[in-house]
């Protein structure tokens, strides 16, 4: 396997500019999104910032030495609307991302190619890294998406902003 020697600097930048990407959105959001279902099928504000919590405490608790899914977690309760109020929301938000990011940076290049397991499935460290990228990246645009339909016309652009 042929790995960049700045993979892991990257893979924790990436990391870093997702979780300001979110913060940046959920400074944004009025106190009535955080909790609010557009339908039964969608997920507020909040069960994606705990599901977020859950899978990275699963994935990133021994991460070099236990399956990266669990048994104690419960993935479906991370998407029952409980309606928790926002301390507890960002609570659940830091004490992810500093597990995530604190885990990437103590890893060390020799890493890489070893083999983890996320539910029972073999992935090298660096496919591991790369799978939680995505589908953290996935869940940050939901997060996006749902709080510049409650913001509107308010909305703070996060990038570069139109017609720039």
């Amino acid at each position: 396997m042929n790995i960049p020697s700045d993979f892991l600097e990257s893979a924790l930048r990436i990391f870093r500019q997702y979780r300001s990407l979110g913060e940046r959105t959920l400074a944004q959001i009025p106190d009535e999104a955080w909790n609010h279902q557009f339908n039964p099928e969608t997920n507020s504000i909040s069960n994606i910032i705990k599901h977020l919590h859950g899978n990275m405490l699963s994935r990133w608790t021994d991460f070099l030495t236990t399956d990266g899914e669990k048994p104690w977690r419960e993935r479906d309760g991370e998407f029952e609307n409980l309606q928790p109020d926002k301390t507890q929301i960002m609570e659940w938000w830091h004490t992810g991302w500093d597990l995530t990011e604190n885990t990437i940076a103590a890893l060390k290049p020799e890493d890489l190619t070893k083999t983890v397991y996320i539910r029972s499935e073999a992935h090298s460290v660096m496919d591991a890294i790369n799978r939680q990228t995505t589908h953290y990246a996935y869940h940050i645009g939901q997060i996006v998406y749902v709080a510049k339909i409650f913001v509107g016309e308010d909305w703070k652009t996060l990038t570069i902003p139109r017609k720039k």
